[in-house]
């Protein structure tokens, strides 16, 4: 039988679906509950809602927590002992960023049944499809080698050695995802899921300074003043957060669960319980390693997450350290496997080669071999002696917030396609959120290339301008799109159940929109930058680098 997915002709697909792999269509098999394919009872009590819930349940969490990875435990650490509780401040800012990012690829999704990457080439072309994949390629491959970083630092602190640990979790992470069954390895991600929980009884031991921390909370600052050194903590905190690989994973596990428009307030509502359990996780590591490291000779001066196992440890209580290492190890496990399931998804998108967690390894070999090929060099990568872990940690995550203006363009781009989502294109309002998350990613990445390039600038100077101009502009195209729009015709009235039944016809039936040549010019202009910015990431990791 051959890899390739099944040509839309095949008889068990309807000749109009977009959805070109007839196992991601079906039953949902969910890892606390079923949904049949047949079922369209609308849920009118509360108990059969929380059990449709409990089937839809896992890919908002997953992708959520997962964002807690190796480098978000390492980041948020670095953010604690570094400037104390000053930057808690910007994971309420996130909240709302990384539902709206989410809900978009959510919808796009479940009502197009085709994942982001292979979207993005089909209708913007396949220059633009083999950009974000190939961003997305080094970016999650990079992320990965983090993942196995944060395993063997955590293995360190139990005296494991690296030559052990590494490659025990490389198995586990393999052996988990090619068993052929997606409720099965749903269930094994919840496992490690719960484990992230102790991520409470660790802010709980370390007695955070409750004044201090809702002053972090509500008052934007940070402390040693705004420099380039913070700014890139910043966006790296950004970075680790609000991850591009999110959209690409979500959008295409949306689709191997089988969830459809019917269920998209249910995988709405993951998504957000998402968000709001990944910013507790967040605020409770910087505020854990605020407490322990303020007022210390280490305070300022953060190296890895081993060292903040080891201070917790030493400045809390044992307990602290190894509930710290414990969670470094299960967060680099949650991470490893959705973000390189996220480029296996994508690699399936791109080579046009069957990629569901429903198929078994003999139907889906390129698949999982991409899959495992990715961990297993991912873990070769990190037994190279003497890399500076901590610094490689920060840069990636760093270069991910870089990455995210671009990636949420072609989500907000799909999202007001008609053809592509129809009834479910994004409101107006939606399109202005979007915009100014753009707009703040857009600035927070232009004042790191520019202090880099010119390190005596005044960095909190350089936020208001930019923050100005891009104030203006969202400001100027928000009223050109106000008054472009103002005597466009009413959309025809549609039912709930025409909602709810409506997927995105197939690829090949839909004319490819056309660029203007603002739009075009605006496109090659942020693919320019991207890559400025990750040339002068570069050179501000080596210059950090040198300084140690």
């Amino acid at each position: 039988m051959s890899e390739r997915e099944p040509n839309r002709k095949d008889s068990r697909l309807k000749p109009t679906s977009a959805v070109v792999d007839e196992l991601h269509q079906g039953d949902i098999h969910g890892a606390f509950g079923t949904i049949r394919v047949s079922d369209v009872t609308p849920r009118r009590t509360w108990r059969r809602r929380l059990l449709t819930l409990a089937a839809i349940i896992g890919p908002g969490l997953i992708v959520m927590v997962g964002d807690n990875d190796a480098g978000g435990v390492s980041t948020y650490a670095q953010a604690g002992q570094d400037f104390g509780y000053s930057l808690l401040w910007t994971l309420l800012l996130l909240i709302p960023v990384l539902i709206v990012n989410q809900e978009m690829v959510v919808r796009l999704g479940a009502v197009t049944g085709v994942g982001y990457a292979r979207l993005i080439s089909e209708r913007f072309g396949r220059f633009w499809g083999w950009y974000s994949a190939v961003g997305i390629f080094l970016l999650n491959f990079l992320t990965i080698s983090t993942e196995f970083m944060g395993i063997s630092l955590a293995g360190e602190y139990f005296g494991l050695s690296p030559v052990l640990v590494v490659p025990l979790a490389a198995l586990i992470l393999i052996a988990i995802t090619v068993s052929g069954n997606f409720r099965r390895w749903e269930r094994a991600m919840f496992v490690f899921l719960f484990a992230s929980l102790l991520v409470l009884p660790l802010a709980l031991l370390s007695h955070p300074d409750p004044g201090a921390a809702l002053k972090g909370f509500l008052v934007p600052g940070v402390q040693g003043g705004l420099t380039s050194n913070s700014a890139l903590l910043i966006v790296a905190v950004v970075g680790t957060t609000v991850a591009p690989w999110q959209l690409f994973f979500q959008q295409s596990n949306v689709i191997d669960k089988r969830i459809t428009p019917r269920w998209l307030d249910y995988e709405k509502a993951d998504t957000a319980i998402g968000a709001f359990v990944v910013v507790i996780g967040a605020a409770a590591i910087m505020m854990a390693t605020a407490s322990a490291f303020t007022g210390t000779s280490e305070f300022g001066h953060y190296q890895d997450g081993l060292r903040i196992a080891q201070g917790l440890a030493s400045h809390i209580s044992p307990v602290a350290g190894t509930i710290f290492a414990l969670l470094l190890f299960d967060a680099s496990i949650v991470g490893a496997s959705a973000v390189t399931l996220a480029t296996s998804y994508a690699f399936g998108d791109m080579f046009g080669v069957r990629h569901s967690l429903h198929r078994g390894v003999r139907e889906a070999k390129l698949f999982y071999a991409s899959y495992t090929g990715m961990v297993a060099l991912a873990a070769a990568i990190v037994l190279i002696p003497r890399a500076p872990l901590g610094l490689i940690t920060t840069a990636v995550q760093a270069l991910a917030g870089i990455m995210l203006p671009s990636a949420t363009v072609f989500a907000v781009l799909l999202c007001n396609d008609r053809a592509v989502l129809g009834p479910w294109v994004n409101k107006l309002w939606l399109n202005a959120v979007a915009g100014v998350i753009v707009a703040a990613m857009l600035v927070l990445s232009l004042i790191l290339v520019v202090s880099t390039v010119v390190p005596s600038v005044d960095v909190t100077v350089l936020l208001v301008v930019l923050g100005s101009v891009a104030g203006l502009i969202l400001f100027v195209g928000g009223a050109w799109s106000w008054f472009s729009n103002r005597g466009a015709p009413a959309e025809p009235e549609i039912s709930r159940e025409e909602r709810a039944n409506w997927r995105m016809p197939a690829l090949v039936l839909l004319e490819r929109p056309t660029w203007s040549g603002l739009r075009s010019t605006a496109m090659y202009a942020l693919a320019g930058y991207l890559v400025l910015s990750i040339v002068l990431l570069a050179v501000k990791a080596v210059e950090l680098a040198t300084q140690r």
